[in-house]
Order: structure tokens, then sequence, then C-alpha cells
């Protein structure tokens, strides 16, 4: 038997040991750092936290961007023979009336030698060699590669050059020979008046500005037909077309209050994004049968430039105000008393102050000079904008300095300003807005009662209250806030 169960049959009880709780200064400042790190933690979410912004210069420049469509006065030519045509006169040359444009070779026989002659090696002239030079620089300032199928307007253009100087040979060959058999075969087409020769059609020679609607910028469902030459054509064919009138317009989709702004100016600055090139365009607002605003830039030079061109990308150049750039998340409004500058007076440390009427223990009545702060003067209306409420209550009697004349404190007005925190508290500041877009405002610098460049400001207006102290807890711009006592 063994000796656990002799003492269980007597009755005793075995007592598990328990160790003494020891407690040391070192447990007692841990749980203490502790507790603080939980009751900062907690105290850091419940409580708002200010962003402070830093004023600098700076301007907005609005989005001022815009893809058009170019109008000219254009006449589509046909064709009165069947054959292979033959261009002759480059795209974008001016013709004369009766100038020859191109060529139908009735019987491809004349195609037949085009293809079959060479120009050969140092065959083209410097003005012939200056027309590829200018086609090929032009592609390259205004190649755009989320627009590549430009890349085959510049690949059929540069072909037609080709195929141009190949005729200008082919004819000056012809003339020399004097063929009678080659003489029945082409028939010469002349220009039936004078223009500006372009190769392409697409349905929107007639289009007016005032026909412009929001389906005629739908590129997806734009059909473009390029003329190419030595190609056959049919009697009637569409084979070019002259634009007769250097007078032209871009038709872009605006905002009717923008709209309306850049048609009061007359005039606004264009730059085409294509070569960046700038003209001045005449602005008239159109409201169209859709319903839609659009805005015709009238131009009287450099449609030569932009014949090949149906739709364009263009920048409106208008005046980019400069000054202090901040938030609109920062600006808030204020209400202010308004008080008649001639109740003005210095106060004793040269501050503004006001004489307010009093009461004595007697009954009598007396006048106390108040210190206050100004937030704003208007010069035209001669008052002086005054934070209401704080030192001063409705229903106030104001007095003159040199005068027993009154004045009833009870006018109000709203001022549009921002809570600058310099001083360590929020202390609003008025501002006066430039421009204005959906995030930023640009405001004027240097005014007597607002902002200066490098003052810090609270970045949201929303999370602060008048004279709120404003407690720096680090050099971020993350602040933590108390209330003023």
């Amino acid at each position: 038997m063994t000796e656990a169960t002799v003492l269980a049959k007597k009755g005793n009880k075995v007592k598990k040991y328990r160790k003494p709780l020891n407690i040391n200064i070192g447990m007692l400042i841990f749980s203490a750092v502790f507790i603080y790190v939980i009751i900062c933690v907690v105290m850091y979410f419940q409580s708002s936290h200010i962003v402070r912004y830093e004023v600098k210069e700076g301007s907005l420049a609005a989005n001022n961007i815009y893809r058009g469509i170019a109008l000219r006065e254009e006449t589509v030519v046909n064709t009165q023979a069947a054959g292979y045509v033959n261009f002759y006169a480059r795209e974008g040359e001016r013709v004369a009336k009766d100038d020859l444009v191109y060529i139908i070779d009735e019987t491809g026989r004349l195609s037949e030698e085009i293809s079959d002659s060479s120009l050969g090696e140092n065959t083209l002239s410097d003005r012939e060699l200056a027309e590829f030079r200018s086609e090929i620089v032009n592609f390259m300032h205004g190649f755009d590669s989320n627009r590549y199928d430009t890349t085959y307007d510049f690949k059929y253009s540069l072909k037609n050059t080709v195929l141009k100087l190949a005729n200008a040979n082919m004819l000056q060959t012809l003339n020399e020979t004097g063929s009678s058999t080659s003489a029945n075969i082409v028939n010469m087409c002349a220009a039936p008046m004078t223009g500006i020769v372009a190769y392409w059609v697409d349905g929107y020679e007639t289009l007016t500005p005032e026909g412009v609607t929001e389906a005629v910028f739908d590129e997806k469902t734009y059909e473009k037909k390029q003329m190419l030459g030595n190609e056959l054509a049919a009697i009637g064919d569409a084979v070019y077309k002259l634009s007769t009138n250097e007078n032209w317009s871009i038709v872009i989709p605006i905002e009717p209050d923008r709209g309306a702004e850049l048609e009061e100016e007359g005039y606004v600055k264009v730059r085409f994004l294509k070569n960046q090139y700038e003209s001045w365009g005449k602005t008239k607002l159109l409201n169209n049968s859709d319903g839609k605003t659009y805005l015709q830039l009238s131009f009287t030079n450099s449609m030569v430039t932009f014949v090949s061109e149906r739709f364009m990308d263009v920048e409106l150049i208008v005046h980019d105000e400069t000054g202090l750039k901040i938030p609109n998340s920062s600006i808030v409004e204020k209400e202010f008393f308004l008080i008649d500058e001639e109740y003005i007076t210095a106060g004793e440390n040269g501050e503004t102050a006001v004489m307010r009427q009093c009461y004595n223990e007697d009954g009598s009545t007396s006048t106390e000079v108040i210190d206050m702060e100004v937030y704003s003067y208007d010069e035209k209306e001669g008052v002086y904008y005054v934070d209401a409420e704080s030192v001063l209550d409705a229903g106030d009697v104001l007095h003159k300095s040199d005068s027993q004349d009154t004045y009833t404190v009870s006018k109000r007005a709203t001022l549009i300003g921002v809570y600058n925190m310099n001083k360590g508290y929020a202390d609003f500041k008025q501002i006066n807005i430039l421009y204005q877009n959906e995030e930023y405002a640009i405001v004027k610098a240097n005014t007597k009662y607002g902002l200066n460049v490098y003052d810090y400001i609270v970045l949201d207006a929303a999370s602060v209250s008048d004279d709120q102290f404003i407690y720096e807890t680090n050099k971020t711009n993350t602040t933590s806030t108390g209330e003023q006592k």
C-alpha cells in the first residue's frame, strides 16, 4: 500500500501550493505606459485633426482643349469620263480656273507607261524635294499615337505627290513628242474655278455651323474617302474638291456659360495642336437643333494649312489669372457687422476702435472705447466689417468721436475667406477670388486684410470654428486642436 493511499484513508486532503504574487516597480511602470498608450490612441481617433496648407503663388490653367470640326466652302468635282485618274495638281495647291488638275486615261495605256517608267536617281528638283520635306515635317509634328489612322492619310498624300511628279514628267514627254495616239486616249481635266485642291470627300462638304449636332462628332461612324491616283473611276464619280474661300471656321462643343463669355469677348486666340500654329478666331455662340451649345471660331487665314483636316484639336488661349492658389475646401463664409466709417476711431494702442454707449450704476450714460479687429473695408459704401457678436451686439449704440451723432449696430453682411493659423488659432482672413475651378481658387495677393504668400491656412474649413486654438503636435501638416478659453 502506497503512502498516498494511507493518507487518503486517514482523511487528509492534499492542497496545491500557490506561489505569492511578486509586484515590482518594473511591472507598475510597464502597466502605466501601456494604459497611457491606449488612452492616447483612443483620444487620437476621437479628436479632430486639422491639416494645414501653405499658401503659394500659382495660376489655374483651365481645360481649354477642344476637338472641333472644320467647315469650309467646298465644291466637289466629278469626272466627265471613265478611265484611270492621274492627278497633276498637288493636294493643298491653289489652282486657277482652267488650270490642269488631273488627266483621264481611258485605255490605261498611259498608266502602263507611267508604271514602266522610272524617275531614277537625282531626278527631283529642289522644289520637288521641298514638297516631300514639308509633308513629312507636318506629319511628324502633328502625329498622335492615339490616332494612328492619320498615318494612312499621310501615306496617300505621299503617294499622290509621287504620282503627280511622275505624271508631270510623262505629260512633258507627251508634249515634246506630240503623240496623236496618246492625245486621243488622254483627257485633260481643268479646274472649273479657283480654289485649293483636296483629294478626299466625307459628305460634310455642305455642312453649315448651324447644322452641327452631337452626332457629327461621332468619329466611329465617320467615313473619309481618300482619292488615289492611277485608279479607275466611272463617269460621275467624285475625283477631287476645291476649297474656294480663304474664310473658314471651326465649331466646337462648349459649356453655355463659358461660350457666352467667349462670345462677349469677340475674339479668342487659338492654338492648333497639330503644328502649334496660333491665330485669332472670331467667336459666335450657337444653340443648334439638338439642344447643345457650340462655339464657332471663324478665321480669315491659314485655311490651306489644314485643308486635309476635318476634325481638329485646338486650344483656346485665354488669360490665366495669377495670384495665391488655395484649395476650395479652405474657403468659408462668415457674417460680420457693418460699421459706418465715421464711427471708427483709434484706440489707446493705435488699433481700430469704436466708442460704445454704456450705462452707469446710477442710470446715467457714458461711452467706452472698445478695440476691435477689422476684417475688411468697403470704400464704395464707406463701411468697415467687424466681427459679429464677439465684441459688439446687435442694438449697441455707437458715438462719433467729435459729435453727438449715434449709430445703432444692426446691419450685417458676409465675407468669403479662409482661416489663417499663423498665430496658433483660427483667424479669419478675407479673400478676393479671381478665378476658380472644381478644386482650387486663385485669390488676389497683397490685400490689406487678406493673405500673404507662405501663410498657413486650414485645409478643411469645416474642421474648425472661429478663434479655435490650434496646437501643432509635430512638424508635419497634421495638428490637434483645443478650444480657446
